[in-house]
């Protein structure tokens, strides 16, 4: 398989599925669509403000992730698992980041610090 479609296909995919999660942002809680954690659905403000923070750091790891994967074919002509393990982080990373927003923006309950 050409590299190139390779990483277009694993990381250029993340980057669309955040682009559309960016334009199209969900309204109401949902267990279809959305940042879902058994926190995030607690009540609508955590579902707003977690789905908010998660598509801004969707995108913008989600947009590192697919540069740094080219950049990698590029340079190094030849991938197996980095395209995969690159976008693996950058989704951790931006999971981890909301969490880590919502402990320090609301209690257990749901309730605004």
């Amino acid at each position: 398989m050409n590299p190139y479609y390779y990483v277009i296909s694993i990381n250029g995919l993340l980057f669309f599925f955040s682009i559309i999660f960016y334009l199209f942002p969900p309204k109401k809680i949902s267990s279809i669509y959305g940042y879902r954690t058994p926190k995030t659905m607690k009540n609508e403000t955590v579902w707003k403000f977690a789905n908010a923070f998660f598509v801004q750091q969707f995108f913008k790891y989600s947009a590192i992730s697919f540069i740094m994967a080219l950049l990698f074919v590029y340079l190094f002509k030849h991938v197996s698992w980095q395209p995969m393990a690159i976008m693996l982080i950058s989704l951790a990373v931006s999971v981890v980041k909301t969490e880590i927003e919502i402990g320090k923006n609301f209690d257990d309950n749901g309730n605004q610090k």
